[in-house]
């Protein structure tokens, strides 16, 4: 039965157009996620710029942020220092978001 199935067109058909659809809904998938990275990045932005306006905080809470961010989340990337500087930068130069 297997080979005679692998051997049918309209099953072939069928499966190459299915492998495609899942492609294709892979890619909408990594877009959707991507695009609320995205927006979760510029709200930490805003967020580390708010607190470091109305806290005496420093710059330095950002290497603690890094630190319990990183440990809590250990699969993401991002959350270095220096990461958390660049999304801070990323806002103050698009305040109103960049589109």
């Amino acid at each position: 039965m297997k080979q005679a199935l692998i051997q049918d067109k309209t099953y072939s058909d069928w499966l190459k157009e299915l492998k495609q659809k899942v492609r294709s809904v892979r890619i909408k998938a990594a877009v959707k996620v991507n695009a609320e990275l995205l927006v979760f990045y510029w709200e930490l932005g805003q967020d580390i710029v708010d607190k470091q306006k109305k806290t005496k905080w420093g710059d330095g809470f950002l290497k603690q942020l890094s630190l319990d961010l990183s440990a809590e989340f250990p699969d993401m990337k991002g959350f270095s220092k220096r990461n958390l500087e660049l999304i801070r930068k990323w806002f103050e130069i698009c305040p109103e978001g960049c589109s």
